[in-house]
């Protein structure tokens, strides 16, 4: 009997008895919070995993936790990745890919929330060029190590809810700027990009989802003044009780636990090209003020391609 799962479980729940030795993952943004829990989680399973971050240094020092906990030939390897640069971006990827060895899955886990207004080193708007663009390259570039069977998995957010994605404005040139208004677009950027990708893969065996990992208190909101803080949480409580629900703040192994259900335990078939939420596959809503649930934009085919086809003009490559 298929086990179920919701938005309390952890990332050990949903692993239970499941053996990932041999496999090989790939997690970026493994410095704090979720990606160093989806690690550890993966490599107690027995998973090699290979963990990408911006400052190493920092990363090593968080990830002492997951060699700790590492079973059944389990282990972490580090690899610097700044996402708000394509130049570290493609040397991240080259280096792999000359390396060859294959993944059985990829988190795209890394990401920034809210931030000031501000441009990577390439020039891009900060959380579309960081959160989307980065990985966008960067996941494209190593496509052909994914293995025949593995998934894709990008972290999105129910903040995609804020907003569609802007293609004739991207970088908030002629559009009024919100931090939060950037997050929406590049989340809702996250979830197309899986759905694009999950189309073009899907025949060789390889598909992609994109998750919520629900609200946790975590680093992601370290741009966030005490009171832009107060004001989301009583935001999100509205939303919460509109629903007919209440909301609670996740741990981090309840917040990573869709992650790893979306990669290892769910069907293929059934997470390839949607959005995941509390471990389970979300349905269309299309009420603004409600959380749950994922919004039409998202999962259109056609504006996916549109995305794909706009994010390869921006980094002047294509894949």
């Amino acid at each position: 009997m298929t086990k179920t799962f919701g938005a309390k479980s952890t990332t050990d729940e949903v692993l239970e008895g499941v053996n990932l030795s041999g496999k090989r993952v790939l997690v970026t943004g493994v410095s704090a919070g979720l990606g160093v829990e989806t690690a550890r989680a993966l490599a107690a399973h027995g998973a090699k995993v290979v963990g990408a971050a911006r400052d190493l240094t920092k990363a090593r020092r968080a990830t002492e936790v997951v060699h700790q906990d590492a079973k059944n030939g389990g282990g972490l390897e580090l690899i610097e990745l700044d996402l708000a640069s394509l130049k570290s971006v493609r040397a991240a990827a080259d280096k792999l890919v000359k390396a060859g060895d294959k993944f059985d899955l990829v988190i795209a886990n890394a990401g920034v929330m809210a931030t000031p207004k501000g441009k990577t080193s390439d020039g891009f708007e900060t959380q579309f060029g960081t959160n989307h663009l980065g990985h966008f390259v960067f996941v494209n570039r190593i496509a052909s190590l994914f293995k025949p069977g593995s998934r894709l998995v990008n972290l999105s957010s129910a903040g995609h809810r804020f907003s569609d994605v802007n293609l004739d404005d991207p970088n908030f040139e002629r559009t009024e700027y919100t931090p939060f208004g950037a997050y929406g677009r590049s989340k809702t950027a996250n979830i197309l990009f899986a759905v694009e990708f999950d189309r073009r893969h899907k025949a060789q065996d390889i598909r992609a989802t994109a998750v919520h990992p629900g609200g946790i208190q975590t680093e992601l909101s370290r741009h966030m003044t005490p009171e832009a803080m107060e004001r989301l949480r009583a935001s999100i409580t509205a939303a919460a009780q509109k629903a007919g629900t209440t909301f609670e703040f996740k741990t981090v192994p309840q917040g990573a636990a869709t992650s790893v259900w979306a990669g290892v335990v769910a069907s293929a078939d059934a997470v390839g090209g949607r959005y995941c939420e509390d471990c389970h596959v979300a349905e269309l809503n299309t009420d603004p003020d409600v959380r749950e649930g994922v919004r039409a934009y998202a999962l259109n085919a056609d504006h996916a391609k549109a995305l794909w086809a706009k994010s390869e003009e921006m980094v002047g490559e294509k894949f």
